[in-house]
Protein backbone atom coordinates (compact mmCIF):
# COMPACT_ATOMS: atom_id res chain seq x y z
CA UNK A 1 0.00 0.00 0.00
CA UNK A 2 1.59 3.31 -1.04
CA UNK A 3 1.58 6.58 0.86
CA UNK A 4 -1.40 7.82 -0.53
CA UNK A 5 -3.51 4.74 -0.26
CA UNK A 6 -2.39 4.60 3.70
CA UNK A 7 -3.83 8.57 3.65
CA UNK A 8 -7.09 7.63 2.14
CA UNK A 9 -7.21 4.99 4.69
CA UNK A 10 -6.30 6.28 7.55
CA UNK A 11 -9.11 9.01 6.53
CA UNK A 12 -11.93 6.79 6.46
CA UNK A 13 -11.63 5.01 8.86
CA UNK A 14 -10.70 7.89 11.43
CA UNK A 15 -15.16 8.70 9.67
CA UNK A 16 -16.02 5.00 10.44
CA UNK A 17 -14.44 5.41 14.16
CA UNK A 18 -16.30 8.84 14.95
CA UNK A 19 -19.00 7.35 13.56
CA UNK A 20 -19.73 9.93 10.76
CA UNK A 21 -19.92 6.89 8.12
CA UNK A 22 -23.39 4.98 7.49
CA UNK A 23 -24.96 2.80 4.98
CA UNK A 24 -25.16 3.56 1.36
CA UNK A 25 -22.37 2.85 -0.81
CA UNK A 26 -23.06 2.35 -4.58
CA UNK A 27 -21.86 6.09 -5.44
CA UNK A 28 -17.70 5.35 -4.66
CA UNK A 29 -15.36 3.75 -6.21
CA UNK A 30 -14.55 0.33 -5.54
CA UNK A 31 -11.53 0.47 -3.51
CA UNK A 32 -12.99 3.08 -1.48
CA UNK A 33 -16.37 1.16 -0.33
CA UNK A 34 -14.04 -1.86 0.15
CA UNK A 35 -12.69 0.52 3.05
CA UNK A 36 -15.68 0.42 4.82
CA UNK A 37 -19.44 1.63 5.35
CA UNK A 38 -19.86 4.69 3.35
CA UNK A 39 -23.03 7.74 3.26
CA UNK A 40 -25.57 7.52 0.80
CA UNK A 41 -27.52 10.27 -0.90
CA UNK A 42 -29.42 12.91 2.11
CA UNK A 43 -32.87 11.69 2.37
CA UNK A 44 -35.45 14.24 0.95
CA UNK A 45 -36.13 17.06 3.50
CA UNK A 46 -32.62 16.36 5.06
CA UNK A 47 -30.12 19.70 5.13
CA UNK A 48 -27.17 18.76 7.83
CA UNK A 49 -25.08 15.61 7.50
CA UNK A 50 -23.16 16.01 10.55
CA UNK A 51 -21.92 18.79 12.40
CA UNK A 52 -19.83 19.24 15.26
CA UNK A 53 -19.41 22.01 17.51
CA UNK A 54 -20.86 25.76 17.48
CA UNK A 55 -22.92 26.23 14.47
CA UNK A 56 -25.57 28.78 14.29
CA UNK A 57 -27.92 28.52 11.38
CA UNK A 58 -30.30 31.57 10.16
CA UNK A 59 -29.42 33.09 14.07
CA UNK A 60 -30.16 29.98 15.89
CA UNK A 61 -27.94 26.86 17.69
CA UNK A 62 -27.94 24.22 14.50
CA UNK A 63 -28.75 20.44 14.93
CA UNK A 64 -28.77 17.64 12.36
CA UNK A 65 -32.52 18.74 11.79
CA UNK A 66 -32.13 21.81 11.28
CA UNK A 67 -32.65 23.16 7.86
CA UNK A 68 -30.68 25.16 5.48
CA UNK A 69 -32.11 26.93 2.76
CA UNK A 70 -30.99 28.83 -0.56
CA UNK A 71 -31.11 31.85 1.56
CA UNK A 72 -29.45 30.80 5.06
CA UNK A 73 -26.57 31.75 7.03
CA UNK A 74 -24.54 30.10 8.99
CA UNK A 75 -21.57 30.34 11.65
CA UNK A 76 -19.38 27.93 13.15
CA UNK A 77 -17.51 28.34 16.00
CA UNK A 78 -13.71 27.10 17.24
CA UNK A 79 -13.27 23.50 16.60
CA UNK A 80 -16.15 23.26 14.86
CA UNK A 81 -17.61 22.07 11.49
CA UNK A 82 -21.13 21.38 9.33
CA UNK A 83 -21.33 19.03 6.41
CA UNK A 84 -24.15 19.35 4.42
CA UNK A 85 -26.85 19.79 1.35
CA UNK A 86 -28.48 22.01 -0.12
CA UNK A 87 -30.64 21.04 -3.56
CA UNK A 88 -27.62 19.27 -5.83
CA UNK A 89 -24.49 21.00 -4.26
CA UNK A 90 -22.81 19.99 -0.86
CA UNK A 91 -20.39 21.42 1.37
CA UNK A 92 -17.75 21.13 4.32
CA UNK A 93 -18.17 24.14 6.44
CA UNK A 94 -14.92 24.62 8.69
CA UNK A 95 -14.43 26.38 12.15
CA UNK A 96 -14.48 30.21 12.34
CA UNK A 97 -16.49 31.05 9.26
CA UNK A 98 -19.28 32.67 8.42
CA UNK A 99 -21.64 31.70 5.10
CA UNK A 100 -24.36 33.82 3.73
CA UNK A 101 -26.15 31.86 1.03
CA UNK A 102 -28.05 33.47 -1.63
CA UNK A 103 -30.54 31.77 -3.95
CA UNK A 104 -34.38 31.12 -4.95
CA UNK A 105 -36.59 28.68 -3.05
CA UNK A 106 -34.68 25.39 -4.55
CA UNK A 107 -31.49 26.13 -5.88
CA UNK A 108 -28.38 28.30 -4.46
CA UNK A 109 -27.77 31.32 -7.03
CA UNK A 110 -24.67 33.02 -5.07
CA UNK A 111 -22.46 32.27 -1.68
CA UNK A 112 -20.27 35.00 0.14
CA UNK A 113 -18.08 33.11 2.18
CA UNK A 114 -17.06 36.23 4.82
CA UNK A 115 -14.56 34.71 6.30
CA UNK A 116 -13.06 30.74 6.82
CA UNK A 117 -12.90 28.08 4.68
CA UNK A 118 -15.56 26.31 2.51
CA UNK A 119 -15.35 23.29 0.52
CA UNK A 120 -17.91 22.65 -2.07
CA UNK A 121 -19.35 20.78 -4.82
CA UNK A 122 -21.74 22.17 -7.44
CA UNK A 123 -24.18 20.03 -9.74
CA UNK A 124 -24.47 21.90 -13.25
CA UNK A 125 -26.31 24.26 -14.12
CA UNK A 126 -28.78 25.25 -17.02
CA UNK A 127 -27.40 27.95 -19.27
CA UNK A 128 -29.48 30.51 -17.82
CA UNK A 129 -28.50 29.97 -14.12
CA UNK A 130 -25.17 31.47 -12.85
CA UNK A 131 -23.37 31.13 -9.55
CA UNK A 132 -20.94 33.38 -8.05
CA UNK A 133 -18.71 32.59 -5.05
CA UNK A 134 -17.91 35.46 -3.59
CA UNK A 135 -15.37 36.84 -0.65
CA UNK A 136 -14.11 39.91 0.16
CA UNK A 137 -10.93 39.83 -2.18
CA UNK A 138 -12.65 37.90 -5.02
CA UNK A 139 -15.04 36.52 -6.90
CA UNK A 140 -15.48 33.38 -8.75
CA UNK A 141 -17.99 32.08 -11.03
CA UNK A 142 -18.84 28.63 -11.69
CA UNK A 143 -20.63 25.85 -13.28
CA UNK A 144 -20.51 22.03 -12.51
CA UNK A 145 -17.32 22.73 -10.23
CA UNK A 146 -15.58 21.07 -7.22
CA UNK A 147 -14.53 24.14 -5.28
CA UNK A 148 -12.27 25.15 -1.64
CA UNK A 149 -12.17 28.75 -1.04
CA UNK A 150 -10.46 30.18 1.82
CA UNK A 151 -11.48 33.84 3.24
CA UNK A 152 -8.98 36.61 5.16
CA UNK A 153 -8.87 40.21 5.28
CA UNK A 154 -6.26 40.55 2.40
CA UNK A 155 -5.93 37.39 1.19
CA UNK A 156 -8.11 34.43 -0.24
CA UNK A 157 -7.45 31.54 -1.66
CA UNK A 158 -8.75 29.43 -4.67
CA UNK A 159 -8.27 25.81 -5.33
CA UNK A 160 -10.92 24.75 -8.71
CA UNK A 161 -10.40 20.77 -7.73
CA UNK A 162 -12.20 20.36 -10.80
CA UNK A 163 -14.16 21.84 -13.17
CA UNK A 164 -13.89 25.72 -15.22
CA UNK A 165 -14.22 28.79 -12.81
CA UNK A 166 -13.93 32.59 -14.20
CA UNK A 167 -11.68 34.56 -10.78
CA UNK A 168 -11.32 37.89 -10.41
CA UNK A 169 -9.84 40.28 -7.95
CA UNK A 170 -12.59 42.65 -6.77
CA UNK A 171 -9.94 45.40 -6.52
CA UNK A 172 -8.11 45.23 -9.65
CA UNK A 173 -9.98 44.78 -13.08
CA UNK A 174 -6.59 43.77 -14.39
CA UNK A 175 -6.50 40.50 -12.13
CA UNK A 176 -9.09 37.93 -13.66
CA UNK A 177 -8.23 34.51 -14.76
CA UNK A 178 -10.56 31.31 -15.93
CA UNK A 179 -9.28 28.53 -14.61
CA UNK A 180 -9.99 24.89 -16.37
CA UNK A 181 -8.87 21.73 -14.39
CA UNK A 182 -9.47 18.21 -13.63
CA UNK A 183 -7.31 17.36 -10.27
CA UNK A 184 -6.30 20.54 -8.68
CA UNK A 185 -4.05 21.72 -11.00
CA UNK A 186 -4.44 25.34 -10.42
CA UNK A 187 -4.97 26.37 -6.96
CA UNK A 188 -4.48 30.47 -6.83
CA UNK A 189 -3.98 33.25 -4.29
CA UNK A 190 -5.99 36.27 -4.68
CA UNK A 191 -4.70 39.66 -3.35
CA UNK A 192 -6.84 43.12 -2.06
CA UNK A 193 -3.46 44.74 -2.30
CA UNK A 194 -1.46 44.35 -5.47
CA UNK A 195 0.24 45.87 -8.46
CA UNK A 196 -2.14 46.45 -11.24
CA UNK A 197 -2.80 42.71 -13.08
CA UNK A 198 -0.83 41.19 -10.66
CA UNK A 199 -3.39 40.07 -7.72
CA UNK A 200 -3.74 36.60 -8.70
CA UNK A 201 -0.66 34.31 -8.06
CA UNK A 202 -0.14 30.30 -8.02
CA UNK A 203 -0.64 28.90 -4.92
CA UNK A 204 0.06 25.38 -3.53
CA UNK A 205 -3.05 22.44 -2.81
CA UNK A 206 -3.71 23.02 0.76
CA UNK A 207 -6.54 21.39 3.69
CA UNK A 208 -8.78 19.86 1.72
CA UNK A 209 -8.75 16.48 0.49
CA UNK A 210 -10.24 13.94 -2.54
CA UNK A 211 -11.73 12.11 0.17
CA UNK A 212 -13.76 14.67 1.43
CA UNK A 213 -14.80 15.73 -2.30
CA UNK A 214 -15.58 12.39 -2.55
CA UNK A 215 -17.88 12.38 0.91
CA UNK A 216 -19.85 15.15 0.28
CA UNK A 217 -20.22 14.44 -3.83
CA UNK A 218 -22.09 11.14 -2.59
CA UNK A 219 -24.49 13.18 -0.43
CA UNK A 220 -26.28 14.18 -3.51
CA UNK A 221 -25.59 11.30 -5.30
CA UNK A 222 -22.40 11.53 -7.49
CA UNK A 223 -18.72 10.76 -7.47
CA UNK A 224 -15.54 12.76 -8.31
CA UNK A 225 -14.98 12.83 -12.12
CA UNK A 226 -11.19 11.66 -11.17
CA UNK A 227 -9.53 8.37 -10.31
CA UNK A 228 -8.38 7.68 -7.08
CA UNK A 229 -5.10 7.11 -8.61
CA UNK A 230 -2.46 7.72 -5.59
CA UNK A 231 -1.34 10.72 -7.77
CA UNK A 232 -2.20 13.81 -5.56
CA UNK A 233 -0.26 14.52 -1.95
CA UNK A 234 -3.74 15.56 -0.42
CA UNK A 235 -3.23 17.66 2.33
CA UNK A 236 -5.54 19.13 5.76
CA UNK A 237 -5.03 21.26 8.34
CA UNK A 238 -5.58 20.09 11.68
CA UNK A 239 -8.31 21.99 12.94
CA UNK A 240 -12.13 21.36 11.74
Amino acid sequence: MNKQDQKRRAFLLQLLGSGVLTAGMSALPAAVRAMGRVPGKMLVGKSIYKLHGSVVVDGKKATVDTAITPNSIIKTGSNSKVIFAVGKDAFILRSNSKLEIGGGETIIKSLRLVTGKLLSVFGRREKNQSLRVGTTVATIGIRGTGLYVEAQKTRSYVCTCYGKADIAAINDSLSKETVTTRHHDSPRYIYANAKAGAAIEPAPVINHTDEELELIETLVGRSVPFAFDGGYESSRSTDY
